[in-house]
């Protein structure tokens, strides 16, 4: 008897991304989801809840858990924002094929 074959997380997304319905909205909130994992992950880092790192940069705790949820790309003014009150370099490119972020501390 043979093990059945586990399927990853990776594995799982590479199949559904083949169908454009899944694979438009996915690409489309690339930046958003960059942001996201960088804000999570900043909290943690540095041990704030959502309220703290609201207050450190002037925003309000909605606003940081809409952009944490990934869905939405945040604007201009946001990622100014978030890069001058963390610390955050955000590097954009935007081609016909892709959209690229790199973000640093």
């Amino acid at each position: 008897m043979t093990t059945p074959r586990i399927t990853t997380g990776s594995d799982s997304l590479k199949k559904r991304l083949r169908d454009p319905a899944i694979r438009q909205p996915w690409e489309r909130t690339a930046l958003a989801r960059a942001v996201a994992l960088r804000l999570v992950e900043y909290r943690a880092d540095n041990g704030l809840s959502q309220s703290a790192l609201a207050r450190k940069i002037q925003m309000r705790q909605p606003a940081i858990a809409r952009l944490e949820a990934g869905d939405h790309n945040p604007s201009v003014d946001a990622l100014i924002r978030l890069s001058q009150g963390l610390g955050i370099d955000f590097y954009i490119d935007i081609t016909p094929e892709h959209v690229e972020v790199q973000l640093t501390a």
